[in-house]
């Protein structure tokens, strides 16, 4: 099989699994309105947390995917590598903007501001810029091995940041203050209630298989226009 028709096939095979997450994520927004019940302090405005935080969760995902694969490249100068971490860089981003997007909409009604300067929001953010800069940096270097190159060095840089953003909810206590704290990973377990954590749960699981989706049929398209271009 040619590498043209691997890529195609590939994405022959993605549009079914695209189809399917989409499907369920209706299902997890059905679940979460109809049957897991309001906040207590927050009300139906908290219904936003099924999506925000399952995009942070695979838009970091993607953001350290992207780290691995870099430093990959730079071991073995495999520039099937290169496509994988360019691929993961723009699903990744997408997820990540759905985040600073939802976040915002969500503090509006929690803390009654569209956005306050604490670690989390911030580092989110600067995460978000070196990202673009990933992407920008890709756009702009003709050669294809210059390209990777400095694409790998930023890339490792910003999958550097994926842990620091993550822990800075319990390292920081004015974070706390502002951000909601852990409510899943932490000291003595969930404190969600029980059918929110489920909620959470199959949201996650559901937004993971979107993700890898969205990320299979990105790299089919990236080894396709490669293919043909060589």
């Amino acid at each position: 099989m040619t590498p043209i028709e691997s890529a195609e096939r590939a994405l022959r095979r993605s549009a079914p699994l695209i189809a399917v997450s989409l499907l369920l994520i209706a299902v997890v927004y059905v679940r979460a309105m109809g049957f897991t019940p309001p906040d207590v302090k927050q009300g139906m405005a908290q219904k936003i947390f099924y999506i925000h935080v399952p995009s942070a969760w695979v838009g970091f995902l993607g953001f350290l995917m992207v780290g691995v694969a870099s430093v990959v490249y730079l071991i073995r100068k495999n520039p099937v590598v290169d496509l994988f971490a360019a691929s993961a860089a723009e699903v990744g981003m997408m997820f990540t903007t759905v985040v600073l997007i939802t976040g915002p909409i969500w503090g509006r009604s929690a803390w009654g501001a569209w956005w306050n300067w604490d670690i989390r929001l911030t580092s989110t953010l600067f995460l978000w810029f070196v990202v673009l800069a990933y992407l920008v940096l890709r756009s702009g270097v003709i050669d294809p091995g210059q390209r990777a190159r400095y694409s790998a060095v930023l890339g490792i840089l910003g999958a550097a940041l994926v842990p620091f953003v993550f822990l800075s909810i319990y390292l920081f206590r004015q974070d706390r203050m502002q951000h909601p704290g852990p409510v899943v990973i932490k000291a003595g377990g969930p404190t969600l209630p029980g059918s929110m954590l489920a909620t959470l749960l199959f949201s996650l699981a559901v937004f993971t298989l979107f993700f890898a989706a969205l990320l299979w049929r990105r790299f089919a398209l990236a080894r396709l226009a490669d293919a043909r271009a060589h």
